[in-house]
């Protein structure tokens, strides 16, 4: 499980970014993930954790999204 902050997300658009906390590439994040994991959007800044599924051309993508605990 990786964690990370919402770099942006288009509710419109249905899509948007995530920057992971080790990693060099921001990753993908469907509105169907932010959906399936019970939730209607993600905020810019927001704090998440999530599976990374590398995509056959090499993107990366967001998937089992979660909220992190309380801190």
């Amino acid at each position: 499980m990786a964690i990370g902050e919402v770099k942006w997300f288009n509710r419109a658009k249905g899509f948007g970014f995530i920057r992971p906390d080790l990693g060099p590439k921001d990753v993908f994040v469907h509105v169907s993930a932010v959906q399936r994991a019970g939730l209607e959007a993600l905020e810019d800044g927001q704090r998440i954790e999530f599976e990374l599924t590398q995509l056959g051309d090499g993107r990366l993508l967001a998937t089992g999204l979660r909220l992190p605990p309380p801190q």
